[in-house]
């Protein structure tokens, strides 16, 4: 993999460097990373300070923030979820992570407690209130996602913020003091109103949208009829292996858990997931 998260110390020179708004990144003709000291150059209404996120290609990689988005020549904004569509692996891999710290550090410019800025630690990746004398980290939501099966048939369902057409899997946060097993019975419950059972796992995936933990399951459907949660689920449908909708993107943990079933039920070999 061409991408390795570390971290780096922002007054070494050189390198290259990201430049992030509100999970857009700007980007040009040649890609998303522009030299370091050229970009910090600009006139950039910078939200905070420079961190250094990794290695890309071997390369030092650091993430700047702007609090709105700026226009530079030739340059334009993407969201993250373009980025994912169009770009290769190693680099939605890079993508997410500084989304990730970039979220993580303009939620943590003040303290939640009693309002002090907060700094950066050095030599960790943690920002630190000296008033309160605590660290806040990098935070990560877990959170399940569940295809249910039934023999040669899927249980798929799609949200109004989804591409027009489009099928996946479900999803949902572990509530406070519920084990991700428990969360699939809820939410499963809870959007499309059947019963599953025979739970098994088949892997993670972190998710920057903006900082999940995806725990992938299949569970085979026990009983009920579709019943939508009319506030989450548009549609929901029970489709043929042989027969399915357009699905999310190939490198998403919902099309890994959708692909592993179909690979399994036509007798085809098993995808990896992405990652």
């Amino acid at each position: 993999m061409s991408w390795k998260p570390s971290l780096l110390d922002t007054t070494e020179p050189g390198g290259w460097c990201l430049l992030h708004c509100e999970q857009h990144f700007l980007g040009d003709a040649n890609g998303v990373l522009f030299a370091r000291e050229w970009l910090k150059k600009q006139d950039l209404p910078l939200l905070e300070t420079e961190h250094g996120i990794g290695h890309f290609k071997g390369d030092a990689v650091y993430l700047l923030q702007v609090d709105r988005p700026v226009e530079l020549p030739g340059c334009q904004w993407q969201s993250l979820r373009q980025w994912m569509m169009q770009g290769d692996a190693d680099t939605f891999a890079l993508l997410g992570y500084a989304a990730q710290i970039a979220v993580w550090a303009a939620h943590n410019r003040f303290c939640g407690s009693c309002g002090n800025p907060m700094q950066q630690v050095a030599g960790e990746r943690a920002m630190h209130c000296e008033r309160c004398a605590v660290h806040h980290y990098p935070r990560l939501s877990p959170s399940m996602i569940v295809l249910v099966t039934r023999g040669d048939e899927i249980l798929l369902a799609r949200s109004k913020r989804f591409v027009t057409g489009m099928y996946s899997t479900l999803a949902g946060f572990v509530e406070a003091g519920e084990s991700v097993e428990q969360c699939v019975h809820r939410e499963v419950l809870e959007e499309v109103g059947v019963r599953v059972h025979n739970l098994q796992y088949l892997g993670s995936q972190g998710w920057p949208f903006p900082h999940s933990l995806m725990l992938g399951f299949h569970a085979e459907f026990a009983s009920g009829d579709i019943v939508m949660q009319e506030d989450e689920i548009e549609d929901a449908q029970w489709f043929s292996v042989h027969d399915l909708p357009p699905l999310p993107a190939s490198r998403s943990i919902a099309r890994f858990l959708i692909d592993v079933y179909v690979a399994r039920r036509l007798g085809l070999p098993e995808p990896v997931l992405p990652g």
